[in-house]
């Protein structure tokens, strides 16, 4: 199958491993990866803003990128959520249907539409706790949430286990908020700081050395506040341990 890969404005701006992660990832599992070079924003920022008539010309030129490709894959929640139900102030057309349909997080896209079931030669030696970012967790549904009853599940979970030398240790609190939120974090700096603060000291409590999500924006807010306290964790994507084949 040909993929599209979309890579979010922050991923290319400070995270640019992530996105190469996410490339050579879905190339080993076997797909056929086109980055389109026009490509831009997905538009949220706008959106969340209050300012979703000005993101349309947006929205229109990622139908417009992405419409030929078999599917889009992304390796951010929080986009993929906004692209497939927010863009429904388009006027309906097959292609904008189309394009929501097949737009796919990464681990949602490996598991449910690959249907991976190991991952040869992966290895990453560390103690790693997930963040399961809101969007993710509760708009796509990566995994369980508490206020929800059902079986626990967590794609992350499912496709961290395949690297040897991965210890996912428990958490206390297991989708609890970051506090990022985008603007939020700006309008709300006091709050969103002790959020993520809060974060952390979960990890820190159960030993972790490494905090991964699918979400770079969540991992980007906890490395900055972690920065600051000088804690001794770093923050990967998923796809940088699930491409990994080298100890930590």
């Amino acid at each position: 199958m040909t993929v599209g890969l979309f890579i979010p404005c922050y991923i290319d701006q400070f995270y640019p491993r992530a996105g190469v992660a996410t490339l050579q990832l879905l190339e080993k599992v076997g797909c056929t990866v086109i980055y389109p070079r026009q490509q831009t924003c997905c538009g949220q920022p706008l959106a969340n803003s209050g300012m979703e008539q000005e993101a349309r010309p947006i929205y229109e030129h990622f139908i417009d990128t992405f419409q030929s490709f078999d599917y889009i894959v992304c390796p951010s929640g929080s986009c993929v959520y906004h692209v497939n139900h927010h863009y429904d102030v388009l006027a309906d057309s097959e292609a904008v249907t189309s394009v929501r349909e097949r737009t796919f997080e990464l681990a949602d896209f490996l598991v449910n539409v690959i249907g991976l079931q190991e991952l040869p030669g992966a290895r990453f030696a560390a103690r790693v706790g997930i963040h399961n970012s809101c969007h993710g967790l509760r708009g796509l549904r990566l995994g369980e949430s508490s206020e929800r009853v059902g079986p626990a599940f967590s794609y992350y979970r499912y496709l961290l286990n395949m690297v040897q030398g991965v210890e996912l240790i428990p958490l206390d609190r297991i989708d609890e908020c970051c506090g990022f939120g985008g603007t939020f974090s700006v309008n709300q700096p006091e709050l969103s700081a002790k959020m993520g603060k809060d974060r952390i000291a979960d990890h820190l409590r159960h030993g972790a050395e490494v905090i991964t999500s699918g979400d770079m924006s969540c991992l980007m807010h906890l490395e900055g506040l972690m920065r600051r306290e000088k804690v001794p964790m770093r923050v990967m994507h998923v796809a940088e341990i699930l491409n990994s084949t080298q100890p930590a």
